[in-house]
């Protein structure tokens, strides 16, 4: 509960002026801000500017690494205001810098036809696999120090993979992984913040899906590892403390980049929202 009480506070955005907001960073030793934080701030800066539509997507770039000793200024540009869609375009700022920028698209409530790719059969429960307390034994029982460090800190989003194998070997694995996810505690009624925690947790896993079949996961410090980009589509609306399955794949990796797609769907099935991201992956090469 602490976890999440702290996430609502970070994505509680300080407004400074009209269009204008600033977020802050925990402070839990981080070299760099986390990515999904500076995606939820983003789209909490775009939804305070829109009434009466629900995002639908959003398109973001990382251009510089975040300084979380230092607050993050959210410009919001409005695009476009119109009947059925609304366009916000966001600029997060640190030391007179962009670091990231985001648009975001906002519509009104419609219908029309329906379908969607349906889950594999036969895929675990949350509740027949390890809690987040016996997966965090597992994987950190034989772990280097900079491992069981980031495990073992209080986090707002718990996670249950339905394979562990990446996390206890260094098998080179299909590029395939489902991760059941959920807030650790209870959040508000609002859809927004559902959709904003939801943002915030896209970004946890699915560059990793990229290193499967290389043997490796982003503690591997021979490898220069960062998001690049990140976009999602919200289909329809979801509770973010329920238990949500992420089902994440890596088609490619190449030219010192991976790129990752991920859907996630309710536990009966539905499909909510999907995301697709490419990450920098570049061998770090030793100066001379």
């Amino acid at each position: 509960m602490t976890a999440v009480t702290d996430l609502l506070g970070i994505l509680d955005l300080e407004p400074l002026e009209e269009d204008l907001f600033r977020g802050r960073s925990p402070q839990v030793g981080w070299q760099r801000v986390f990515g999904g934080q500076v995606i939820g701030q983003s789209l909490v800066a775009a939804s305070r500017t829109v009434e009466g539509l629900a995002v639908h997507s959003l398109h973001g770039y990382f251009m510089r690494p975040g300084d979380p000793e230092v607050p993050i200024i959210y410009q919001v540009e409005r695009i476009r205001d119109g009947r059925s869609f609304t366009t916000r375009r966001v600029v997060a700022i640190q030391h007179g810098k962009a670091i990231f920028s985001m648009s975001a698209s906002f519509q009104i409530s419609e219908d029309g036809p329906t379908h969607q790719i349906d889950l594999p059969d036969g895929l675990p429960m949350p509740e027949e696999l390890p809690s987040e307390r016996e997966f965090k034994a597992l994987i950190t029982a034989d772990a280097p120090e900079n491992v069981r460090r980031y495990w073992q800190r209080e986090r707002p989003i718990e996670r249950r993979p339905i394979d562990l194998r990446h996390y206890t070997s260094r098998d080179r694995l299909d590029p395939y992984q489902y991760v059941w996810v959920r807030s650790t505690g209870p959040l508000p009624d609002d859809p927004e913040i559902h959709n904003c925690v939801m943002a915030y947790a896209s970004d946890l896993t699915l560059l990793d899906t990229a290193l499967f079949p290389h043997g490796t996961s982003v503690f591997d410090h021979t490898l220069q590892i960062a998001s690049l980009d990140h976009a999602m589509w919200f289909h329809r609306p979801f509770k973010a403390d329920e238990w949500l399955l992420y089902a994440q794949d890596s088609p490619w990796t190449g030219g010192a980049r991976g790129f990752t797609r991920g859907l996630i769907y309710t536990r009966a099935g539905e499909l909510v929202a999907s995301v697709a991201q490419e990450g920098l992956i570049r061998p770090i090469r030793a100066r001379t």
